[in-house]
């Protein structure tokens, strides 16, 4: 019998490159490389001790598609997706926002 980390590995093995970066598409001569950020996250799980029931965990993931790549011609440029990066953005710079203002509060005292 296989251990849980033993488990995770071989289901997650293709996630890394192929959940970031998708299978490239022709659209009239025009290649698009669809991008993709991608994390995932795990827990574990405990067998109990002298014959306890044992516990578990659990696990989830998160795919934002954030751009493609774009070739036509014998030029590539990324063209991002805006409104994901706004969505991932917004959050970041309301708390990066306070945490800054919280720390010229500090420096004031």
């Amino acid at each position: 019998m296989t251990s849980l980390p033993e488990k995770l590995a071989e289901a997650f093995r293709s996630a890394g490159v192929k959940s970031a970066y998708g299978d490239p598409v022709q659209i009239d001569g025009v290649t698009l490389i669809p991008v993709a950020l991608s994390y995932y996250g795990f827990g574990g799980g405990d067998a109990g001790e002298g014959g306890a029931v044992g516990s578990g965990g659990g696990g989830g993931g998160v795919s934002l598609p954030i751009g493609a790549y774009v070739k036509s011609g014998g030029t590539a440029r990324f063209e991002p997706n805006v409104i994901a990066l706004l969505a991932v953005g917004v959050p970041f710079l309301l708390v990066a926002g306070r945490a800054l203002a919280r720390i010229i509060r500090a420096l004031k005292k």
